[in-house]
């Protein structure tokens, strides 16, 4: 059973606001309600963020044959198709019915760092398919990646840590931060329109793996939370997308981090049958780290509630519960 969706309200955090702790009160409001707020005044132009979205749809728009040999490899670089990815088995008939492209951190096949998970060479479409493709994806991670320590800075100080906790080399210092691109397909091509009831979706009900997520969006609305995954009925509510800004959510490993203070919430792609893109940038600390309860997080009465784990271990298991075997592609591949 579900309560009818409307829509919520998230804090908006500005990363050009002078009066640095407003924007910590902000964030400490959002993360303890929701673990949901946008970021405005980024510094990303909208220029240079519509010319991503536009990249984006020149890749999705290639034949499918053509998209297949850039089919997502060990380390998760690549290529998504259709189905691939089941976020929610319990309550998906199928898998998600979306189409996406990972670009992790380049390190050469040459590098010892490559032999690493999630690290290694990016698969790139053809300069002569995309001519200018490479090259705006990469200078993408890079502001990406900027914003995204700008938001940790206030994230560590709402946490009562040190302004530059999450900028040490072991945490977002060397990180392991992904760029995935989204393309959910109108109901016109694939017959399929959002259906909760019938287990029918654009992207099931998750919470994300890592430390936080940047999400750019078209203005097609599909992006749904629950604040409370326990309550029965579920309550979900559309976020609106809004135009240049991120919207921002915490990962579950800032929930182990934060000892369950900071919330990594539930939430999924609803369609009404449009065409949409979006646009996700996972941002996680570096391999080693030890994801472990913050001792500003901690006390006699709110005992660790996890076990320590590095980052690398925990991110590899979770990928792997959640995308097909890359075996079953071999057929189709060939």
């Amino acid at each position: 059973m579900e309560s009818p969706i409307s829509r919520t309200n998230l804090n908006c955090i500005s990363l050009a606001d002078p009066d640095v702790q407003k924007s910590v009160a902000l964030l400490k409001q959002a993360c303890l309600d929701s673990g949901f707020f946008y970021v405005v005044d980024h510094g990303i132009s909208q220029e240079f963020m519509d010319e991503v979205f536009a990249q984006s749809k020149k890749f999705f728009d290639l034949p499918h044959s053509e998209k297949m040999k850039l089919l997502r490899d060990e380390k998760n670089r690549g290529y998504t198709p259709m189905l691939d990815e089941i976020l929610d088995p319990e309550n998906q008939v199928n898998g998600d019915y979306k189409e996406g492209y990972y670009i992790g951190v380049e390190v050469p096949a040459d590098d010892p760092e490559a032999n690493r998970p999630f690290y290694g060479p990016n698969q790139w479409p053809s300069k002569e398919v995309l001519p200018k493709w490479r090259e705006v994806m990469e200078q993408y991670h890079r502001e990406a990646l900027r914003v995204a320590k700008a938001v940790a800075r206030i994230i560590a100080l709402a946490l009562d840590l040190d302004v530059d906790f999450f900028d040490r080399p072991e945490m977002l210092g060397e990180p392991i931060a992904t760029l995935r691109l989204l393309h959910y397909e109108g109901g016109q091509k694939t017959g399929k329109v959002s259906n909760p009831a019938k287990g029918v979706y654009g992207a099931g009900a998750h919470s994300d793996f890592g430390l936080i997520t940047l999400l750019a969006t078209d203005d097609v609305v599909g992006l749904q939370i629950c604040k409370d995954k326990n309550a029965q009925p579920q309550v979900w509510e559309y976020v609106a997308p809004v135009k240049g800004e991120f919207i921002v959510n915490l990962g579950d490993m800032l929930e182990r981090w934060s000892n369950g203070i900071f919330r990594s919430t539930l939430h999924r792609v609803v369609l009404d049958g449009r065409e949409r893109y979006s646009i996700a940038y996972f941002v996680e600390p570096s391999h080693d780290c030890v994801v472990e309860c913050l001792p500003t997080c901690k006390s006699e009465s709110n005992p660790p509630k996890f076990p320590p784990i590095t980052c690398s271990a925990y991110l590899s298991q979770r990928y792997k519960d959640t995308h097909a075997d890359l075996n079953s592609y071999n057929d189709s591949k060939a």
